[in-house]
């Protein structure tokens, strides 16, 4: 990963990812990284880790979050109940990209169960490294908020 010290990320995970959180906690190197557990592959529950790293977000303590779980659906719900996340599911490198540039997304969610380490580190790059676009997806991303 290329050095990027002034981008604070927040990590959280449940058991399915686990292994995948610690894979991409040692991958990204040059960020500083604030992990919200679980720190094992003892079962629990999901939201537990979920709340914690979207409120970072939400709060400005961190400027990206990274969310494992089986399915990714379960930590994307639960973090997209924080006013100020846009949480997205990514299964491939395009959707991580485009959940930047159009809907400027703020935490990626990583289906653990469906992807290897490898392409979730790929896309968790390219959601680093994709600016928002704007113009007429700013107006699209400012009626999400109730």
């Amino acid at each position: 990963m290329p050095t990027t010290n002034s981008i604070k990320l927040a990590i959280g995970a449940d058991h399915a990812g686990f292994e995948y959180k610690e894979i991409l906690k040692a991958f990204l190197t040059g960020y500083e990284v604030t992990d919200f557990g679980t720190h094992s592959l003892d079962s629990v529950d999901y939201p537990d880790f979920a709340h914690p790293v979207a409120s970072s977000v939400e709060k400005g303590e961190a400027d990206f979050g990274i969310l494992v779980c089986g399915s990714g659906q379960g930590v994307a719900i639960t973090a997209n109940k924080h006013q100020g996340i846009r949480a997205a599911v990514a299964w491939l490198t395009d959707i991580a990209k485009l959940s930047r540039q159009h809907n400027n997304a703020n935490v990626i969610c990583i289906p653990a169960r469906f992807v290897s380490p490898e392409l979730a580190k790929e896309m968790v790059t390219v959601f680093l490294e994709t600016p928002f676009e704007g113009g007429r997806h700013a107006n699209r991303v400012n009626k999400i908020s109730c």
